[in-house]
């Protein structure tokens, strides 16, 4: 099975924050377990899920892991992401599309805090 991933954002009008999106998209493809990356956004971001999914089909992909880059579990994942998913799910049927947690409750999560507020502190004017 091909496994397509798709890192599923907010998007931004800001285009550098999209970018970085892509940036993070771009280093799990960069693994070889993730031949097949895509990026999507809901809001202020090209594409969204639905030409994400479609993309990672004609590349090859038979199932669809999406990837929420979101923190927590808010209003987007309880309530868009499950509407847009059970879109695709009417429009594709039989593909086999699952969603994993935000990154909220992340072991690694605490340490990267911990690494940005020590940097906080090596760069605080004296």
């Amino acid at each position: 099975m091909a496994t397509g991933v798709v890192v599923f954002a907010h998007g931004s009008s800001v285009e550098t924050a999209n970018e970085a999106v892509r940036e993070v998209a771009r280093v799990i493809a960069a693994d070889a377990a993730f031949p097949l990356v895509a990026t999507s956004f809901l809001d202020g971001g090209k594409p969204d899920l639905p030409a994400a999914v479609a993309d990672l089909l004609a590349r090859g992909a038979d199932r669809i892991l999406v990837v929420p880059y979101f923190l927590t579990v808010g209003l987007h994942l309880k309530r868009d992401l499950p509407d847009l998913i059970a879109k695709i799910r009417a429009e594709r049927s039989g593909l086999d599309i699952h969603v994993t947690a935000p990154l909220d409750g992340h072991p690694a999560l605490g340490a990267i805090l911990r690494d940005r507020a020590k940097e906080g502190l090596a760069s605080w004017p004296s």
